[in-house]
């Protein structure tokens, strides 16, 4: 183990997601269980410009690994994209004797540690946090999977509602560069089409695939799309494209936002979260730095920071023929 390491700062920076805490937690106590102290940054790299910190023990994680968002809090900071914003945020490390950060959140909070870690020569390790799924150099991120489940039970009451009135609903998800939500919830909840930015499927095409759809009976049908499909402008002008061509058809549009975001953590992220927690502290202890973990085929991995973010996740492409399938 590095017995430089006396002392581990961590936050949660960027958009917030389900696990989060448990991360934090799993953070905190394997720190204390290498009798390593832990300090908690609070409002990401704010909080470390403007010294918002307080020492952690293993009791002041008590019952949060069930709570959804971040204890820390998370928010956005322009001063951190500057040197003197970073100068600052170093100031506060010295002057807290901090050793090294772990930095809970997706790749634009692993851009500013990599940033940090090449001007300061500072240990920096990524733990991905984000429900989009869209970080290169791991399966899962925290957060996907409850966020997969509450879409999944939005769809399945929206669909009650289709069944009853004959309707068509288009169910937007996030999913602004990645379709990993939409694809996964809409064979999860039976749609008769997924709509995302990695395929562009066309409106004639989902016309035609709407029109077989009624031809073989179906009085109802629910589309998934990923906010950033590029099928139309946005999904409001999709489904008015679809309810001028196809006047059968009664068409409504449910917007599921930011609720995808909140929520306990399920079992599966819970779980994640503590691995990848357990994992960081026992890298930085062993000298690695400038890392994010991540997990593939169950395994810990560890992908440097810049391939993190530079790399593409990629859809997967027998998912995408599962729902063309069962789409019949």
């Amino acid at each position: 183990m590095n017995t430089k390491i006396k002392r581990i700062g961590v936050l949660t920076s960027g958009g917030d997601a389900p696990g989060m805490n448990a991360a934090v937690r799993a953070v905190v106590r394997a720190s204390s269980y290498f009798s390593v102290e832990c300090v908690a940054i609070y409002k990401g790299y704010q909080g470390l410009i403007d010294d918002e910190t307080k020492l952690m023990n293993a009791r002041s994680v008590n019952n949060i690994i069930n709570k959804g968002g971040t204890i820390l809090k998370s928010a956005r900071c322009l001063e951190f994209r500057t040197p003197e914003g970073r100068k600052k945020a170093y100031e506060t490390i010295k002057k807290h004797t901090i050793d090294a950060l772990i930095v809970i959140g997706g790749d634009g909070s692993f851009t500013g540690a990599m940033i940090f870690h090449s001007e300061f020569n500072f240990p920096v390790i990524g733990i991905p946090g984000t429900i989009d799924n869209d970080i290169h150099g791991t399966t899962h991120t925290i957060g996907f999977d409850t966020a997969l489940n509450t879409v999944i039970d939005a769809i399945d009451k929206i669909r009650d509602t289709a069944i009853s009135h004959n309707r068509l609903f288009f169910v937007e998800v996030m999913g602004r560069d990645a379709g990993h939500i939409a694809l996964n919830t809409g064979i999860g909840a039976g749609a008769e089409e997924i709509l995302i930015p990695e395929e562009d499927m066309g409106l004639d095409r989902l016309l035609e695939s709407l029109k077989r759809s009624e031809k073989t009976g179906k009085s109802s049908s629910i589309v998934v799309i990923a906010e950033g499909d590029k099928t139309g402008k946005n999904v409001f002008e999709i489904a008015e494209y679809v309810e001028k061509n196809l006047p059968y058809y009664e068409v409504r549009v449910s917007v599921l936002g930011h609720m995808q975001r909140g929520g306990r953590p399920s079992c599966f992220d819970r779980v994640l979260a503590s691995r990848m927690g357990v994992h960081a502290v026992e890298s930085l202890l062993k000298g690695v730095s400038n890392v994010m973990v991540g997990i593939d085929n169950s395994q810990m991995i560890l992908t440097p920071l810049e391939s993190s973010i530079k790399g593409k996740t990629k859809i997967n492409k027998n998912l995408i023929r599962v729902s063309e399938i069962l789409s019949v």
